[in-house]
Formats: structure tokens, sequence, C-alpha cells
């Protein structure tokens, strides 16, 4: 299951959920928490959390929050589809196991074991 942020594209959720991936997102189910509720909220679910927020990655790697697993996804806003399409082959083909870190651009993944 991903939990999708409040600022990750409609499109992107659509191809996810659309390629059979369980999606939950923060705008529809709690527009408005802050940072820290959407991380309880991962965790509590053992959630991936599909973000564009950097301020997730601070959460992480100063603030030492353990066992989140982080989908940061850095892509310009006209490259929502491809962005979308290296999502989708990452979580179709990722063997990484969790927790972890990965920044995801539309031309490289960078996956941080954390």
């Amino acid at each position: 299951m991903i939990l999708a942020d409040e600022n990750i594209h409609s499109y992107i959720i659509t191809t996810l959920r659309d390629t059979g991936f369980e999606v939950v997102s923060v705008r529809e189910v709690a527009q408005g928490v802050m940072d820290e509720e959407v991380i309880r909220i991962a965790l509590k679910n053992n959630w991936l959390l599909l973000t564009q927020d950097k301020d997730f990655g601070e959460w992480v790697f100063a603030h030492h929050i353990e066992g989140l697993t982080v989908l940061f996804l850095r892509y310009a806003f006209g490259e929502f589809r491809e962005i979308s399409q290296t999502l989708v082959h990452l979580l179709k083909t990722q063997q990484t196991e969790r927790p972890f870190f990965a920044t995801i651009t539309t031309k490289k993944i960078r996956i941080r074991k954390l």
C-alpha cells in the first residue's frame, strides 16, 4: 500500500491505481495534516510514503525517523507522465528490503537503505 502525500499529481495516483497498486491519498482522506501526522499514518499501517516534499528527507536523515520508506519524486512540471512510468517500473521490479529512501527522477533512481 502507498500513502500519497498531498503534493502528488492526480495523474500519478491514477496511473498507480490503474496498474494495480493500492494508493491512499492524503488529499482524499486527511487534507491539511502536518508532516508528523503523515509519517504517523504511514508507519502505523506500514505503507510506503510517496512525496515530492524534501522535508521528509530531513525527517528520515536528520531527525532519524525509523522504519519509514520514502519514495521521493523529483521532476519538472511537465514530466508527470514520465515520472509515473519510472515509479511504476521501480515498484514492479525493486527488491530492496524496507525501510529505504528512494529518490526518483525520470532518468535515475537512487535507493538508500536505512
